[in-house]
């Protein structure tokens, strides 16, 4: 029976006591039939607290001298789990910006080949947006897609970035961050650190406990310029249209560029199949003949 069952039972055996408990501690004591009656008095029995339940009322008791003993073990709780939160908050940053950078340079190299030989060669920025309509600008038989002939000219003119998107390290991880979790977490340290400034408010007149408010009003400057930094960092590195950017655009421009790049070489690996086939026709023509030859030979000896 967890403490509160306890009470509650308690409260609807015996009503509620109309009378201090000191004054029902006199009344046992002096055996004072007129403070309780009999129904009174055998609920009391029954619900007579054990040896462990009555530490644990002591417990409770000692707890209870803790001013605001509540609101204190939720900022103790704050301060455990702040290093963690901080930590959490700060990886997934990291991730954002290494791949943020990894993305840039992989659009700009991808870029300058497709504007390779024309007047805006080497360019140094376009349209984020523009990379999607790569699909949808058609050649004039219908064919083949700008997609497809980036695909084609990456093959001729620079192979090795065929595979661009095993250089974006942490774009898988970076797609996984949730914005709206990162806007959470960083909601609960900015409540946490408000819990911890109305408590340091509340503590001003607790006495005895005074000697660690200035303690916790180091940790409270800490923690304050901690979360600044971290809103700093946000601001600076543009989250909000980075994982956009990924979710939205880059991913959906990686499938399209892996499709149109597997388009581009079923023709060609059908060629090599047909080749690989028409070969093996003429190494079984050329056995053949060689075979009907050493016959006529054989016969002829």
């Amino acid at each position: 029976m967890t403490f509160s069952t306890f009470c509650f039972a308690l409260t609807c055996k015996v009503g509620r006591p109309k009378h201090s408990a000191l004054y029902f501690q006199y009344a046992i004591l002096a055996l004072d039939s007129s403070a309780l009656d009999i129904d009174q008095v055998e609920n009391l029995i029954i619900f007579c607290p054990t040896k462990e339940e009555m530490e644990l009322l002591k417990y409770f008791l000692e707890m209870m001298k803790v001013p605001r003993v509540e609101s204190k073990l939720r900022v103790f709780a704050f301060r455990i789990t702040f290093s963690s939160q901080e930590d959490d908050l700060r990886s997934n940053l990291s991730i954002i910006n290494h791949a943020t950078t990894e993305i840039m340079q992989t659009i700009l190299t991808l870029g300058n080949a497709l504007n390779h030989g024309t007047a805006r060669g080497s360019a140094v920025g376009f349209k984020l947006d523009s990379l999607l309509k790569l699909s949808g600008t058609r050649a004039r038989n219908n064919k083949m897609t700008l997609m497809h002939y980036l695909c084609k000219l990456l093959s001729e003119k620079m192979p090795e970035l065929l595979d661009f998107d095993k250089d974006l390290v942490h774009l898988e991880a970076a797609s996984k961050i949730q914005l709206k979790n990162l806007a959470e977490g960083m909601q609960a340290v900015s409540k946490g650190l408000e819990k911890v400034e109305q408590e340091l408010t509340a503590s001003d007149n607790d006495g005895y406990l005074s000697p660690y408010i200035l303690k916790w009003e180091e940790v409270l400057i800490h923690y304050t310029s901690t979360l600044e930094r971290i809103r700093h960092d946000v601001l600076l590195n543009k989250v909000f249209h980075v994982l956009t950017f990924i979710d939205q655009i880059l991913v959906v421009f990686v499938k399209m560029f892996k499709k149109s790049r597997e388009e581009n070489e079923k023709p060609a690996d059908a060629e090599k199949k047909k080749l690989e086939k028409e070969a093996m026709k003429e190494r079984a023509a050329v056995k053949d003949a060689a075979v009907q030859m050493s016959q006529v030979l054989l016969l002829k000896s």
